[in-house]
């Protein structure tokens, strides 16, 4: 990861989505959209297809979307095809062609695949021309529901910062996966176990390291908001063992303690069917700042207010530390904020230099964004400008 972000940082590169093409995508059977470099609101009945439309540009970043769905089911009325999206992204060096979908695979090979400038490559490959990031009223629940949301949502902003660490997660999962069944099924042997719980040991402490740092960085970036700002400033721990004792002992001891622990633990986990031990049980724990209080205790709209200004601080963070200001995907963003924290935010968006796509019902509550953002008009998959 880089350095600390109260470092004097030059503005990060704009990035945007100048075009945007989906193929049997959710309720979309075709849909070209050509956009300009400014914010875009998209307005419409519930069930319009808006957030579809989101999910599909969050397709343009590693992992499931934002629905975490699963790729047939955003294949509209199991299209034999499967679905595509392909955009035009605009960077400082140029326009960048993205394509990702299941179009073109043989039948039953449901891999997503990416293209970009119609050279195959990797999801992860995608974070070179953007940094995608996104609030859903499905995240409004984040700190009263279970921990496994929180460490998604930890480790999507340690994503944004740092590529390399979905790849870490990934094979950390898998190897515990492995080590579970062996331990199930009463199968392997120590020198099995040992093969696997070394690995395991060194993701482990890869992947606490990386979130301990992000905690780092993502505190100093909130230090830096006024005091008086409409969002409220949080302070955020991790809650795990790994998590607490990287950077103050030597990750070689970290690292071998937590492989002992492993070992050791193997009757334990056996019995329970499952892995006790490592960064898969971590958490992330949220206060609300000026009122010293944890955020599950805090009222809807006080949760809210304060998730918002953790996604703020964490797309400058990220436009500080990647050099490009990530495209925000904002859902349903301003049907629960008064008029002047709906202003605040705007004008926030604004400042942090990035693309930004916001959806509601009611296009009055957007009137502030005239002259800086274009709009359409949502209406059963099909998108108009107004």
């Amino acid at each position: 990861m880089a350095d600390d972000p109260t470092m004097d940082a030059g503005k990060p590169a704009r990035v945007s989505i100048g075009r945007l093409k989906l193929s049997n995508f959710r309720n979309y059977e075709s849909l070209s959209l050509r956009l300009a470099p400014s914010h875009v609101v998209l307005t419409g009945e519930n069930g319009a297809g808006k957030t579809n439309l989101l999910e599909a540009i969050s397709f343009l970043s590693p992992g499931r979307g934002l629905r975490r769905a699963t790729y047939t089911d955003v294949t509209r009325n199991n299209a034999p095809d499967g679905f595509a999206i392909h955009a035009a992204i605009d960077t400082a060096e140029g326009s960048v062609d993205i394509g990702t979908g299941l179009a073109g695979n043989v039948p039953g090979d449901n891999a997503r695949r990416v293209r970009v400038n119609g050279v195959t490559a990797s999801a992860d490959d995608l974070l070179e021309y953007s940094r995608i990031l996104w609030l859903v009223p499905a995240m409004d629940g984040l700190f009263t529901g279970p921990a496994a949301d929180r460490r998604r949502f930890l480790d999507r902003m340690v994503l944004a910062i740092d590529p390399a660490h979905g790849k870490r997660v990934l094979d950390y999962e898998k190897s515990m996966r492995s080590r579970n069944r062996l331990l199930t099924e009463e199968r392997g042997n120590d020198a099995w176990l040992d093969a696997i719980e070394t690995p395991m040991a060194e993701l482990g402490i890869a992947i606490a390291a990386a979130r301990a740092e992000l905690m780092r960085l993502i505190n100093g970036m909130i230090e830096r908001m006024p005091d008086d700002t409409p969002f409220p400033k949080a302070d955020c721990l991790l809650e795990g063992e790994l998590e607490q004792r990287v950077g103050i002992e030597a990750a070689t001891d970290v690292e071998e303690t937590f492989r002992r622990a492993l070992h050791d633990g193997r009757a334990r986990d056996r019995a329970a069917g499952r892995t006790l031990d490592g960064p898969h049980r971590s958490d992330l724990l949220v206060r609300h700042r000026p009122k010293s209080m944890p955020a599950e205790l805090c009222s809807t709209g006080e949760q809210k207010a304060l998730l918002i200004g953790l996604i703020l601080s964490h797309a400058r963070l990220t436009g500080e530390l990647a050099g490009i200001a990530p495209i925000l995907l904002l859902d349903e963003i301003a049907a629960h904020l008064d008029e002047g924290r709906r202003a605040a935010l705007f004008d926030i968006i604004e400042e942090l230099g990035g693309q930004a796509f916001m959806t509601g019902t009611d296009k009055a509550l957007f009137k502030s964004l005239e002259g800086r953002a274009q709009f359409f008009d949502v209406s059963h998959g099909e998108v108009t400008g107004s």
